[in-house]
């Protein structure tokens, strides 16, 4: 191991960064995300950038985010082949009665609600392509179908703030700041309320000439037909209960969310084994190992910067802003992070920010306000850019797979329309809240 210090020590620490993150967007000659963020941690390692001490560091902030991620993907997937999703989505089109507009509505409450519990990365990759398919089954064409199939990937990322368990950059703020399940969602569940308000307005209004036509509910099959193993479509209402009953215990009995979640989707696959519906071996194939293995390689890349005394930089900012009062605290704290996680991807976005902020030596209402606008602005700012965020570039990839092709200059001229005034909104909103609460 090489040891540097100075200069080099931080040149060292923004080269491999950057490559690293380079390689993470382009993927090369299809190179996993994993490999390359592997990568840039053993060479961090090697030169020194990271200590090996730092590796178990690192591992004590996002092990908890890891495993529950995990989990509740692994519980998606059983849900996703039993037809759990596409039975409520069925639901959604039905109780619509042939309004295109009422249609496109329940969908962004249907996608907020899979994002609640599922994940954002769940609500863009399981629910997209059915939303596609079953517009193209009524006789939509592919302009007619684009606005559910954006709107889809929208809403899963703009609400994905209530829960801890509603994106994994939630699970490593709500680990590194050791806030509980219950106070995280006291905090941001009424704020996702808004967000969840604003994104509905302005999709609305940017789609609305696209949404005036009606289809037919007798094209749609019963909801019923598409359930695949109606033993383990029962069984996973038991195991949402199971889930919200361990993840509200997790607090007031101080154990991690991961414990409640492992458990419960260990005991589902074992009972979804026993279904010839699906395979739980390829089920367990299909769960995010490369994201595991980016997330980690990824967050020691990240603490090379740490080390080199980067992050001082926006600790100082962050010192200096917060003098301001709690709403500068939040605008810049908010869009600082979600303009970093447009450029450079919201996963190393958080962890960079949650260290600048333990870094500010911040209290108070300023302190929480910073704390929770770094999340607003890691879930909201992947809509900017398709590179945001893994589950944007993972959504783009499914869709290329539907024959959709969209644009980098496409997705980035909705994204700045749509994002703006939603991720300006929410953040007011979250700053007037916590002063409330306070």
């Amino acid at each position: 191991m090489i040891a540097l210090s100075g200069f080099w020590l931080s040149f060292c620490a923004v080269v491999i960064f950057g490559v690293t993150l380079a390689l993470v967007i382009i993927q090369p000659k299809g190179l996993s995300i994993g490999w390359s963020s592997a990568g840039g941690a053993i060479v961090a390692i090697s030169l020194g950038v990271v200590k090996l001490a730092d590796v178990a560091t690192v591992w004590s902030i996002v092990w908890n985010a890891t495993f529950t991620f995990v989990a509740v993907i692994i519980i998606s997937l059983v849900l996703d082949r039993v037809g759990f999703f596409k039975w409520a989505a069925l639901h959604v089109l039905i109780l619509a009665r042939g309004s295109v507009t009422r249609a496109f509505i329940y969908q962004l409450v249907l996608g907020a609600f899979v994002a609640c519990f599922f994940a954002n990365d769940g609500a863009a990759l399981i629910l997209t392509p059915i939303v596609y398919e079953q517009m193209i089954a009524l006789g939509f064409d592919r302009r007619s179908a684009m606005p559910f199939v954006m709107a889809a990937g929208f809403i899963a990322d703009t609400t994905s703030l209530p829960l801890v368990v509603s994106n994994l950059v939630n699970i490593v703020s709500a680990n590194y700041f050791h806030i509980g399940f219950v106070s995280y969602a006291a905090t941001m569940a009424p704020v996702d309320v808004v967000a969840f308000g604003a994104s509905l307005g302005v999709l609305y209004l940017y789609y609305r000439g696209d949404l005036k036509s009606r289809y037919d509910v007798g094209l749609l099959p019963t909801p019923s037909s598409v359930i695949a193993d109606r033993r383990i479509f029962r069984a996973g209402w038991v195991v949402l209960v199971a889930l919200v009953i361990g993840y509200l215990l997790s607090e007031p009995l101080h154990f991690a969310l991961s414990i409640p979640a492992s458990l419960i989707a260990i005991v589902f696959l074992a009972l979804a084994s026993s279904s010839r519906a699906f395979s739980s071996s390829k089920v367990i194939r299909d769960a995010p190992w490369k994201i595991v293995v980016f997330s980690v390689g990824m967050y020691l890349v990240v603490y090379g910067l740490f080390n080199a005394g980067l992050t001082r930089y926006l600790s100082e900012a962050l010192s200096g802003v917060s003098h301001a009062g709690v709403v500068p605290s939040a605008l810049v704290g908010g869009v600082g992070a979600a303009v970093l996680s447009a450029v450079m991807n919201n996963m190393p976005t958080v962890l960079v920010g949650a260290l600048a902020i333990h870094g500010s030596h911040t209290s108070g209402v300023v302190h929480s306000v910073l704390v929770y606008a770094n999340v607003v602005g890691a879930d909201l700012g992947p809509k900017f850019t398709p590179i945001g965020s893994l589950a944007t570039l993972l959504w783009l990839h499914v869709l290329e797979t539907k024959g959709i092709k969209i644009s980098w200059g496409q997705y980035f001229k909705q994204g700045i329309i749509l994002t703006v005034p939603v991720l300006l909104v929410t953040l007011l909103a979250l700053s007037g809240w916590i002063s409330l609460i306070h």
